[in-house]
This record gives C-alpha cells, sequence and structure tokens, in this order.
C-alpha cells in the first residue's frame, strides 16, 4: 500500500480504493494530449499520466505567463482608451 494512502488512513481521511485511483488517472489522461493522441494510451502506466500532468500543467502556466505578458506589451503600446476598452472586456 503506497504511504500516502495508509497516511490518509491513519489521519482519518476517507480512504481512495485502487478502482476510484484508477478511474482518475483514466480521466486525467484523456485530458492530456500528449497521451490522448498517441497510439499508446491503452498502455500507459499511471506514473507516466502523472509526470505528463505535472508537464502539462507547467506548459500551460507558461503560455499563460506568455499571455499575459504580450497582453501587457499591447496595452503599453495602445492608446488608454483602447487600453480601457480591452480591459473592460477583460474583466467581464
Amino acid at each position: 500500500m503506497s504511504s500516502l494512502r495508509s497516511r490518509s488512513r491513519q489521519s482519518g481521511g476517507a480512504r481512495i480504493s485502487d478502482d476510484q485511483i484508477n478511474d482518475l488517472v483514466s480521466k486525467l489522461q484523456q485530458l492530456l494530449p500528449e497521451i490522448r493522441n498517441s497510439r499508446r494510451s491503452d498502455k500507459v502506466s499511471a506514473a507516466t499520466v502523472l509526470q505528463e500532468t505535472c508537464n502539462y500543467i507547467r506548459s500551460l502556466h507558461r503560455e499563460v505567463d506568455d499571455l499575459s505578458e504580450r497582453l501587457s506589451e499591447l496595452l503599453a503600446t495602445t492608446d488608454s482608451a483602447q487600453a480601457a476598452v480591452i480591459r473592460s472586456l477583460l474583466s467581464q
């Protein structure tokens, strides 16, 4: 038994069954483009799914940072009226 599950049980938390873990890993797998589009998607280990999930989240964070930077640059180069319109659209 994994130490995480045994700690959860010791601390009074609800125990997650192996079937529930497998179901959650399968759902995660369907969300990951790298695995979902792969021919080997049925034969991927839970560890690989978790690692790919971490990688995907990191890439999404980088993308958000890049887009935020580009938006800041755009707002800095537009006139104040256009910038106000863009800000109001973003706040909706």
